[in-house]
């Protein structure tokens, strides 16, 4: 406990109450910045045992806490009229939740993360208000006359403190009312009630401001909407009022002489108020409907159309090449194109109809009493066109494009989980078939989908049980024909469907995140393996392991290869990391800092499939590439026509210009052999060399190769 610390506690003085300890301690330090005396307790027992020892203007309370929480320690203070003001800083920003905090007693609401200037102005506030109740506070402790107390209580009140007379005029108002409406209490002396208040507040006020009971009901309590000076603005005030009857009278005919009341105003915690439910519905970035409000909207709109014998229609639309802006261009000018896209998608909107940001770069639409399908169809095509021209962000000219799935109730579902699934399903397939367009949900696609599921579900066994198999692929040198290296292949071994190659499932593997499950695993397999073959002999030898986005983007992925190659103790060189020319597009700088980092380590680098990306001669000039692997749909056409060679002819001379390795994929016949040998192609993979097998095979082969057996008719040293 601070050495300044009393029974009697000291001005400015606050106690943090917060189970993380990193976050109690840089919150203690920033206060103490502004001149508080800051204590702390990580736990709400260790909170209340502080309070019955200790005084505190202000708590600054997370309410989530092992234990007791936050609410328990509200419920302390109020029942035992500790007198210290209680800030909630909470990362719970539900609306209900900051709603009961509130009610129970707390003086505001700071949702974590903050801005600090917000959370030193909302301390700010409650210990200004703190101090001014301790000065009454000790004002009444002091003064012995009653009639000055009340006076000074009143003037110095922050709240409206006013009465009026039997026709509603005030004949009484003190200061405050200057301080909140910019009234000078002059001016509203003799005026009517009404002069301050809103329009919508009349008809309350009228009832509360002749109100002449004298039973227990006589106080009452009623939020109003009064009017600031000018009456350009608003303000709102919690006001409770009761009338003022002759002491002697017992009647109520006669004795009525007026109306006593105090207005509080609550504007801000209103305010506070309706900020949490808005963004508790609504996505703070496009301030359109957050995927909350669209499915209770949704929901609504269902049972609407049911009760009607109605149709609607559900949208998903999907941005394609989003990713590759927000990635390439970073986060803030991606945040800026998808508010840009939420004005346009505005445009296309019916009276009725709902536009929510669902989630991502996801938006989804609610078309309640369309007559036709033709009504949806009209609302697709126009959201597409408004998506036609570019976004003009800064000096950037922006292009994208949307992918839309459309189903219409009841035919694609009658609850709103089916018509979202149904949606979704439909927008993929859109999607599949090539992206910037529309298509309506029918049952050939659940078909489609319910095929992934099943992909999934027996994937994640097949992870489970060690199904999955690596097979390698022999690299070959072209002039030689000798082994220098493999590629690592994965298969999947189906208990019922036999062998599965890549293309069936590795799609569905990433859509679902398993592809880093299956990567790590096909990391760990090969490396095994290539360690097995060094141990009997075969060092020269490397192997090519294929990576996806999602494994490159992954915190921990040079952290990660490093390890598996330090655990099978293998040097840098015995590897070769394939990626796309799409992985380094999607997020150019990071990606060159990660490939920069395995270049230091001696592991090659080759871009997969090159020429069937976006890439440019300017950018791979950049990045740290040992290797282009021409993709093998350009080999497969060089026994076609010159028109198919042209392609190979032009990768190869970028490769020669940039000195980089090539291998050619997919080498099938002698003739393909002998033309990419005649270009100076360097390496060589494909059938004509062999197929993809099993580590054991592969020992074998190397076996053989080493005591003078033959990969294809000659010697391979």
């Amino acid at each position: 406990m601070s050495a300044v610390m009393t029974e009697q506690g000291f001005g400015r003085n606050i106690l943090i109450v917060d189970d993380e300890p990193v976050q109690r301690e840089s919150l203690k330090q920033m206060i103490e910045l502004s001149g508080y005396q800051v204590e702390t307790a990580g736990s709400g027992e260790e909170a209340i045992a502080m309070l019955q020892n200790y005084s505190f203007d202000l708590l600054l309370l997370d309410l989530n806490m092992p234990g007791m929480g936050g609410f328990g320690v509200i419920d302390y203070v109020v029942q035992n009229a500790v007198p210290s003001k209680v800030v909630v800083v909470s990362g719970d920003a539900n609306f209900e939740t900051a709603k009961e905090a509130l009610i129970k007693g707390a003086y505001d609401f700071v949702k974590k993360p903050y801005a600090p200037d917000e959370l030193l102005a909302t301390i700010g506030n409650a210990a200004s208000k703190k101090e001014l109740e301790d000065a009454n506070l000790t004002i009444r402790q002091k003064l012995s006359e009653s009639e000055y107390l009340h006076r000074f209580i009143v003037d110095h009140s922050p709240d409206i403190v006013f009465m009026l007379d039997t026709d509603g005029r005030f004949t009484f108002l003190n200061d405050t009312v200057y301080q909140t409406l910019g009234y000078n209490k002059n001016e509203l002396i003799g005026q009517h009630y009404t002069k301050i208040v809103s329009s919508q507040s009349k008809d309350q006020a009228k009832y509360v401001f002749t109100e002449r009971r004298t039973d227990d009901r006589k106080s009452n309590n009623v939020e109003l909407k009064l009017k600031c000076r000018g009456e350009s603005e608003y303000r709102y005030f919690d006001t409770t009022s009761m009338a003022v009857m002759l002491e002697q009278s017992k009647q109520l005919n006669g004795s009525y002489q007026g109306t006593y009341g105090v207005a509080r105003d609550v504007t801000e915690k209103k305010r506070a108020q309706e900020l949490i439910r808005f963004q508790a519905y609504h996505d703070l970035l496009t301030k359109l409907p957050n995927r909350a409000l669209m499915e209770d909207r949704l929901s609504i709109a269902i049972t609407q159309a049911r009760r009607n014998d109605q149709s609607l229609a559900v949208m998903f639309l999907d941005l394609d090449r989003f990713k590759w802006v927000n990635d390439t261009m970073g986060h803030t000018m991606g945040d800026r194109l998808l508010q840009a896209v939420a004005q346009r998608l505005e445009n296309t909107l019916r009276k009725g109809d709902t536009l929510a940001r669902f989630g991502g770069d996801e938006f989804a639409l609610i078309l309640p009493q369309i007559k036709h399908r033709s009504d949806a169809t009209i609302i697709a095509e126009k959201v597409l066109g408004e998506l036609k021209d570019p976004f003009k962000i800064d000096e950037h000219e922006l292009y994208v494009s949307g992918s839309i799935g459309i189903a219409v109730y009841p035919e694609a579902g009658q609850s709103m989980e089916a018509l979202i699934q149904s949606a979704d399903m439909a927008m993929y397939c859109v999607k599949d078939r090539g992206k910037n367009g529309f298509e309506f949900y029918n049952e050939a696609m659940n078909e489609i989908s319910t095929a992934r599921l099943t992909i999934e579900r027996d994937l994640r066994k097949a992870l489970a049980n060690g199904d999955l198999r690596v097979c390698y692929q022999p690299q070959v040198n072209a002039s030689t024909e000798q082994i220098v290296g493999f590629e690592a292949l994965v298969r999947w071994e189906h208990a019922v469907n036999g062998m599965i190659f890549p293309d069936e499932f590795i799609p569905v593997a990433e859509e679902t995140g398993l592809i880093l499950d299956v990567g790590n695993y096909v990391l760990e397999t090969a490396c095994r393996d290539l360690a097995a073959w060094r141990a009997e002999g075969v060092e020269k030898i490397r192997v090519s392991i294929n990576f996806s986005a999602p494994q490159v983007e992954q915190d921990d992925f040079i952290e990660r290869i490093v390890d598996t190659l330090r655990r099978h103790n293998l040097p840098g060189d015995c590897l070769e990391v394939e990626i796309t020319e799409n992985i380094i597009m999607n997020d150019m700088s990071q990606v060159i800092q990660k490939l920069r980092k395995l270049t230091a380590l001696g592991i090659k680098i080759a871009i997969d499939d090159f020429g069937t990306g976006y890439s440019s001669l300017s950018y791979l000039q950049q990045f740290p590439i040992n290797t282009l692997k021409i993709d093998k749909s350009f080999v497969g056409s060089i026994h076609v026509n010159e028109g198919g060679t042209s392609i190979v002819d032009a990768i190869v001379a970028m490769a020669q210009g940039l000195k980089l390795n090539l291998i050619a994929e997919g080498v099938e016949t002698d003739p393909q052999l002998e033309y990419l040998k005649g270009l100076g192609c360097a390496e060589i993979q494909g059938w004509l060399f062999g197929k993809a097998e099993s580590a054991e095979t592969t020992g074998q082969i190397l076996d053989r190769i080493r005591h003078g057996g033959c990969i294809r008719g000659e010697a391979v040293a």
